[in-house]
Parts: structure tokens; sequence; C-alpha cells
């Protein structure tokens, strides 16, 4: 055995690791008797159950993790996941995409629901992200690639500025179809600005032909949502909290669905991972996050 398979063995499953699976389990067995609280409250119960399952995985699998090494980093996490969905819910406004339904009434039990359930999408995210990350060696050459031409920064800053503003700047009825762009805008918009900054750039990471994290997060982006469009769908069917998806019909291609969520919409996912991993590290930049929590290996 090698010495990291070594201490690998002596890793043991932090205690949370089955606490997040008896919340998986116990929200399913929950759901299953209709019980009100948890047909609620369905999606944060699942995600904050996975999160924490993952999580102790992870540590096992590599001795690193963001509830264990990076604990004094979750807290930023989350409220930084509130605040970045927000940034999308503010886009919605004028997109008109989604809606709730089956949300509480009282409305700071309402908010409630919301900030738990916002909290929980970029972990959500970075931990499968790294956990798909942790089965690429550094070495592996599939990931060792040269993509042809290397388009300079101000024209990644203008085609991403161009992305999220037209959006906003057409009527409604013609704006509808362009959430597309908001998923890529951020991602050409934040990845130069970040390097400027010092902070983690994926272009960057290009440049020295190694493209581990990119698929690791379009990976993960990718299960995120099928976790969530599952979990979404039990709970509208249950009549919980979930999201209503109103793009418009022509972006509905032959009516197929994956659970509630339009076929099409699927393709979102991944590139939205890739932008919440640059907008993160853009707000960490700012906040000098560095000096106060110290250096991020994520």
């Amino acid at each position: 055995m090698t010495r990291s398979g070594a201490l690998r063995g002596r890793r043991h499953l932090p205690t949370y690791t089955w606490f997040g699976l008896l919340i998986m389990v116990g929200a399913q067995i929950g759901l299953s008797y209709d019980i009100v609280w948890v047909t609620t409250w369905l999606t944060p119960l699942m995600w904050s159950g996975y999160i924490l399952l993952l999580d102790g995985l992870l540590y096992v699998r590599q001795g690193t993790s963001w509830l264990t090494t990076r604990k004094l980093e979750f807290p930023l996490l989350a409220l930084l996941s509130i605040g970045i969905w927000l940034l999308f819910e503010a886009y919605n406004f004028h997109l008109q995409n989604w809606l709730y339904g089956g949300v509480p009434a009282t409305p700071w039990v309402r908010n409630l629901a919301y900030a738990w359930s916002f909290a929980t999408i970029v972990p959500g995210v970075f931990i499968s992200a790294e956990t798909v990350l942790s089965f690429f060696p550094a070495s592996s050459p599939a990931c060792r690639l040269t993509l042809p031409g290397r388009a300079p920064d101000w024209v990644w800053i203008l085609v991403g500025t161009a992305l999220i503003t037209i959006p906003l700047a057409l009527p409604i009825p013609q704006a509808r179809f362009l959430f597309g762009a908001v998923w890529l805008g951020f991602i050409f918009l934040m990845d130069p600005i970040n390097r400027r900054l010092g902070a983690p750039s994926l272009k960057q990471q290009w440049r020295k032909g190694d493209y581990r994290l990119t698929l690791a997060l379009l990976s993960g982006g990718f299960v995120c949502g099928l976790l969530w469009e599952a979990w979404n769908f039990q709970a509208f069917i249950h009549g919980g909290g979930h999201w209503i998806y109103t793009v418009p019909e022509p972006l509905r291609i032959f009516g197929i669905h994956y659970g509630q969520m339009p076929a099409l919409g699927m393709l979102g996912f991944p590139p939205f991972a890739l932008e919440l991993y640059l907008m993160y590290h853009f707000a960490r930049a700012i906040l000098d996050s560095d000096r106060i929590l110290g250096p991020l290996d994520w």
C-alpha cells in the first residue's frame, strides 16, 4: 500500500457524515408519508443532508474538505451563496423564467425557506465538483489539452458585458429567451477580472494546458442539476416548496422535461458551476478574505 493509501485508510468519517445520511433518508421517509413540514422544506433538507454526507466522504478521500479543514470558510461560502443567487433573482424580475410554488405563507418563514435553500446552492456545487476533481490525478494526460486561439482579456470582458446587459436592455417578451446569455456572460466577464485581482482564473489554467478544474466543475454542475430537479419534482408532486419554470414555449423542445425543467434548461447547470466558482473567488478578493481567513485551497 502506498503512503497516501495508508493515510487515507486511517481517516474516519466525521460524525456529521452520518447525520447527513440520516437527514436524507429521514426526509424521503417523511415525504412518503406526506408529512407537511418535510414536503414544505424538502429542498433545503435534502441539500443540507447531501452536503454533510458528501463533505465527509470527500474528507476521507483526500484529507481536506469544507467542513473539516476549511470550516472557518464555510459560513462565508453559505452567505455568498445567498448573495450570488439573489443576483440571479434580480435578473429573473425582468427575464421571468421561474417562480416559486408551495412556499410558506408567513413572510418570515418564507424568507427563512428562501435563505436556507439559497445557502446550499454554492456549497452543493463546490463539494460535488471537488469530489469529481479528486478522481483526476494532477498529471492526468486526458486533462492536458491545447485549444487554438487565445482571445485577449478585453475581448472576454466585452463579450461578457454584452451577454449580461443585452437581456436587460430588451423588452421582456424578447428578454425571456436570453437567460442562457446570463449563465455564460459572467464567465467571460469575471475570469479576466479575477486574474487581474490575483484571484483564481480558469483561463489561466487553460493557458497551462490544465482543464481538470473546469471539467470537474462542469461535471459537478450537471450532477447537481440532476439532483436539484429530481428533488424539486418530488416536492412538486407532494405539494411542497418548488420551482416552477415559465420559460417561453419555443424553448420547450418537443415538450421534453426532466422533472419540472424543460430539457434544454439542463444545459445551463454545467456553465452555472463555472460562474459560481469565478463569482465566489471574485467576492473573496474584494473582501480580502485571504488576509482574514487565510488562502483557500480550492
